[in-house]
C-alpha cells in the first residue's frame, strides 16, 4: 500500500536500518531519518553486543553510529539523516564542530544535529560557513527558534529546527503550540530554517503538523504504521485536541513578538526540557560504553 504523500516531509525517528526499510515498503516513500544517542544505542545490533556482556569504547561507539547511518543513507530521500553529535552540557562548540566535520564525511546526505544551547548554535553558526548541513535538535521555544534562525542567517542550504512537542505534553504544556509559534514566527524571515516537528507521540500530532504546513516532521515507526493505516491527510474539518493522555487540556504557549534579524546571542536560550534532553542522550551514550578502569 502506497500511503497519501503530504506536503510535509516525512522522516522516520529511529536508529534501525531495517525499520526504516519496512516502512519504506509500508508508505511506498520515507524522505529522511533522525538519529541519536538514544536510538543508536537501542539499535538491534548494539542491542546484540550489550547482552553478550561486550561494551564499546568510545571509538567502537562511533564506528557502530558510522556502520548505521550509511545502512541508512540511501534508503531515504532529499531530507538526509540526521546524525547528532555526542555533547554534555560542558561539551565546547570546537569539540561539538570537530565531531560534526567528521560524521558530515560519513554519507553524502548528512545533517549533523546540535543541540539549541550556546555552544551548539556557535558550532552551526561555525558549521553553515563551511557548508556543512545542520539540525538544531532538543528546541523548546520560540526564543531557541529564533536563535537558530539568527546564527544560520546566509546559509547555502535549508537548516534544520526541531522542535519537541511530546516532551512539551508530558509537562502539562501544548507542545503543537511552539511548532505554529515557530511557523508563523519565521513567515517574517527569509525562510532558509525548515521547521522539523519531533517527539511526534501520536496520529494527531502528526496530522496537526500536516494541517499546519510544517515542512518536515519525523515519526517513530509505530505512528507511522497507524498512519498509514487510516491513509489519510487532515481536511479542513480537522480540529487538534490539546489534551494529554489522560483527557486534561494541555496550557497554551503564547506567540511572542521576536525580531529575527536582532544578534542571536540576544535571544534567552534557557530551557530546563533542553538540558534535560541532553543528560537524556549522554546517559544513553554511556550506558553501551566501556567502564574505564
Amino acid at each position: 500500500m502506497r500511503a497519501n504523500k503530504p506536503k510535509t516531509k516525512i522522516l522516520i525517528d529511529g536508529g534501525d536500518p531495517d525499520e526504516t526499510l519496512r516502512i519504506k515498503k509500508l508508505l511506498g516513500f520515507v524522505d529522511g531519518q533522525t538519529t541519536n544517542p538514544s536510538l543508536i544505542a537501542k539499535n538491534p545490533e548494539v542491542q546484540q553486543l550489550l547482552a553478550s556482556g561486550h561494551r564499546l569504547t568510545t571509538e567502537e561507539q562511533k564506528d557502530e553510529y558510522k556502520r548505521i547511518v550509511q545502512k541508512i543513507s540511501p534508503l531515504v530521500g532529499d531530507a538526509g539523516v540526521s546524525i547528532e553529535v555526542f555533547a554534555d552540557l560542558d561539551t565546547t562548540a570546537e569539540r561539538m564542530l570537530a565531531q560534526g566535520q567528521e560524521m558530515f564525511s560519513w554519507i553524502a546526505n548528512a545533517y549533523i544535529k546540535y543541540p539549541c544551547t550556546h555552544e551548539g548554535l556557535r558550532a552551526a553558526h561555525v558549521s553553515v560557513e563551511r557548508g556543512i548541513r545542520v539540525n538544531m535538535t532538543l528546541c523548546f521555544s520560540q526564543d531557541q527558534a529564533a536563535a537558530v534562525y539568527a546564527a544560520t542567517s546566509g546559509a547555502k542550504e535549508p537548516v534544520y529546527v526541531s522542535p519537541f512537542i511530546g516532551r512539551l505534553d508530558d509537562r502539562g504544556d501544548n507542545g503543537m503550540d511552539v511548532v505554529r509559534n515557530i511557523l508563523n514566527m519565521y513567515q517574517a524571515g527569509d525562510h532558509h530554517v525548515h521547521v522539523l516537528a519531533a517527539s511526534i507521540r501520536h496520529l494527531d500530532h502528526l496530522l496537526y503538523s500536516f494541517a499546519l504546513n510544517a515542512e518536515l516532521a519525523t515519526v517513530p515507526g509505530k505512528v507511522l504504521e497507524s498512519w498509514a493505516q487510516g491513509n489519510r491527510l487532515p481536511d479542513d474539518s480537522f480540529v487538534y485536541r490539546a489534551v494529554d493522555s489522560k483527557g486534561q487540556a494541555l496550557k497554551p504557549i503564547e506567540y511572542k513578538e521576536l525580531d529575527l534579524n536582532a544578534p542571536w546571542e540576544s535571544f534567552d536560550l534557557r530551557h530546563e526540557l533542553t538540558r534535560k534532553g541532553i543528560q537524556k542522550f549522554v546517559a544513553d551514550y554511556e550506558s553501551t560504553l566501556r567502564k574505564s578502569a
